[in-house]
This record gives C-alpha cells, structure tokens and sequence, in this order.
C-alpha cells in the first residue's frame, strides 16, 4: 500500500509539471512513450530512479524554442545525445572522477535549491503553501520519519484547502487535438536556435541526471547507476519529441521513499503512461495546484538532502564542497559540477 501511496502522490506532483508542458505545446499523448520506456528500463535495470515531469527542462527548452517544432526538435537532439552518453558510460567515470566532495556537495546545493523552490510556491500562494508546508514538517517529525506519508498528506490536504477555497475554477489549458495522436512532426534540426538550445539543455541534464538521481537512490539506500538512467530517459525524450511529446527527465522522486522504491517508481510511471495515453492531464492537473508540493520539497531540501550531503562533502574537502554547494545552490547543477573540477584544478595547480 505504502507503495501504490507513493506512486500516486509523485504521479500528482507531475500533473502541474504536465499541464506546463501543454501549455508550451507538447502534446501529452505522445508522451506517454517516455513513460513506456522508462518503464521498460526500470525493469530491465532494475532501477529506482523514474523519470517524470522535470520543470526546469520544460521552461528551457519552451523558452528558447520559437515554436513547437523548434522546441520539440531541442527535445529529439538532447535524447538522443544523451541516450548515446549513456550507452558508452560516460557519466558514471564522470562521477567517479568529480568525487565526493563535488558530488556531495553538487547535492546539497540542490537541497537548497528545492527549499527555495518550495518557498517561493510558498509566497505565490500562502495559504496553500503554508497548509502543503506545516503538515510535511508535522507528518515527518511525528510519524517515524516517512517520506511516504510526509507526500501524500501534504500533498492531499494542502489540495483540498485549495478546493475548497479558490474563488473560481480553474480554466483549462488549451489543447491542440490534432497534436494529440502519434504523428511523426517537422523537426528543425539545423536551427542555431535548436543548437543553442539543445547544448544548454545538454548540460542542464548531465548535472540533473547525476544529482537528482542520486538523490533517489539515497533515499532508497540503493545505488543508482546514473549511465542507466541516462540511456532510458534519453531514449523516452527522442521517442516523445520525435512525434510532438514534451521532454521526461530523471527527478528527485517520493518513490525513493517507499518499501520497495523500484516497484513504486515503476508503478508511478505506468500511472503517467495511462494519464496520458487517454488525454486525462489537462482534467486532473485542474484540482491539484502546483503549491501542493511545497511542503515535501522543503523537507526534502532542507531537511534531508542537504545536510546529510553537506555533512559528507564537507568531510571529504571543506574548501571543495561549499564552494560547489554555493555555486550549485545559485546556478545549476551542472555549473556546480564544472566550477568544483575547476577549483579542484586551481587548488593542485597551486599546491593547496
């Protein structure tokens, strides 16, 4: 039970992350695919880590795309790239050569990030936010520690004061039906904005995959190999794309939490498959504000990510790990990553 509660509240802490993805044009039904395939690799893997919904690669890659197809083409080049970077092995020498000083401290920078995150949803709406953030500090404190039930109570109950309290209801987003079929679309491949975009969107998932995985896996107390996550999100991303879908990343996931994280993660995205296979998403994400998830993602940050990580990076390099946790907390993880290798260099250069 804990299990199928943990799927379900990470699947409707996707649902606002979806309805972003409408909003910029993707279209939900070919989408599905992602979630197909990230099923597919998390059993032949037996990963724990899910992809789903990621926010900040729906806001970068529909900003920096024109249109659909530009934005759908930045999708399509990025999975593909990365879907080769994880079938040679790249990120996991990667890991291995940064280290834990700059691994640790990359994740507590992302720590940070999700506690700002969850107070900014916070000041947008505060009633909501306030109710989604004091029953996750309750329900963690108080019931032995449970990210399970810190989720789905937060999650629950800060949605049903927004029900029971919004003024009006909430438009649904507009939604183009001749793109919800499975019809391969122009890509626009040669665009030096698609270029640009794709690069950036290159290295926001290199640091994304690394920290927001691992995240997952320590919370699972199972480590993931992040070359595997890699490939099978990179594969899901140039299916999606490739027929007018949105991009499905790796994400720090509330399944870590459960008794058997490789089965909730694996229950969550056949869920999502079936949201969007039968064009439900824009009706869900309608009764579930994005502020809900305020409360699990300041324990997350605040309360578990960061100082375990912080505590770790610090053993291993002072220096190093609060420069990368800063850097990271200010950025990205991906320029976390780069600055502590830098650093790194710097200080053997010297001698320090």
């Amino acid at each position: 039970m804990q299990d199928l509660l943990a799927a379900i509240a990470v699947v409707i802490n996707g649902l606002p992350q979806g309805l972003l993805a409408l909003s910029f044009g993707f279209a939900a039904f070919p989408t599905a695919l992602a979630f197909a395939v990230g099923v597919i690799g998390a059993v032949v893997f037996h990963s724990v880590a899910p992809i789903s919904f990621q926010a900040e690669s729906i806001v970068l890659a529909g900003t920096m795309g024109k249109d659909r197809f530009e934005r759908c083409s930045i999708v399509f080049i990025t999975g593909v790239v990365m879907a080769l970077a994880g079938a040679l092995g790249v990120l996991e020498p990667t890991i291995r050569f940064i280290g834990p000083a700059i691994e640790n401290g990359m994740m507590a920078g992302v720590g940070i990030i999700l506690a700002v995150v969850a107070i900014n949803m916070l000041k947008s709406a505060p009633l909501v936010g306030a109710v989604s953030m004091l029953t996750a500090v309750l329900v963690y404190t108080f019931l032995g520690k449970n990210l399970v039930y810190t989720i789905v109570a937060s999650v629950a109950l800060s949605s049903i004061v927004y029900l029971l309290t919004r003024k009006k209801e909430q438009e649904d987003v507009t939604v183009d039906r001749d793109a919800e079929r499975l019809k391969p679309i122009k890509l626009v491949l040669g665009s030096p904005r698609v270029i640009r975009g794709a690069l950036a969107m290159i290295c926001l998932q290199v640091g994304g995959n690394i920290a927001y995985a691992g995240i997952t896996g320590n919370i699972a107390g199972t480590p993931v190999n992040v070359d595997h996550v890699t490939l099978y999100s990179g594969i899901g991303d140039a299916v999606s794309a490739f027929f007018g879908g949105g991009p499905v990343e790796a994400i720090i996931s509330g399944t870590g939490a459960a008794p058997n994280p490789w089965l909730a993660g694996v229950l969550m995205m056949l869920i999502m498959t079936v949201i969007l296979a039968v064009r439900l998403l824009p009706v869900l994400a309608r009764y579930v504000p994005s502020q809900s998830i305020a409360g699990f993602l300041f324990v997350l940050g605040a309360i578990v990510a960061f100082p375990i990580n912080m505590s770790l990076a610090v053993q291993a390099d002072p220096i190093l790990g609060g420069a990368v946790t800063v850097v990271t907390a200010a950025t990205d993880p991906f320029i976390g990553l780069v600055a502590g290798v830098i650093i790194r260099l710097l200080f053997s250069v010297a001698g320090i």
